[in-house]
């Protein structure tokens, strides 16, 4: 596989991971959404709807990280891997 084919096949990968943050995002907003009018609609006491915002919103905040933040691994991290286990 050539050097052009290798970065080509990881943009595709970054794209796809885009894409699919951007889905989970979305569905974080909706369902969310949903969960609130739910609450308003049953009296809107205690605002229970806060435990999925919270639980859900640290599964998205990690998706976040590992789609927009964390470094790809370079052949440099897979050297200095490699002599730490020898």
């Amino acid at each position: 596989m050539s050097d052009q084919d290798e970065r080509r096949r990881e943009a595709i990968e970054r794209v796809k991971a885009k894409r699919a943050f951007g889905l989970h995002l979305a569905l974080y907003i909706a369902v969310n959404l949903l969960l609130i009018v739910v609450w308003a609609l049953t009296g809107a006491g205690y605002f229970w709807p806060v435990w999925p915002l919270l639980g859900w919103g640290i599964g998205l905040a990690a998706h976040y990280w590992i789609t927009y933040l964390q470094k790809p691994i370079t052949e440099d991290d897979i050297r200095r891997e490699m002599d730490r286990g020898a």
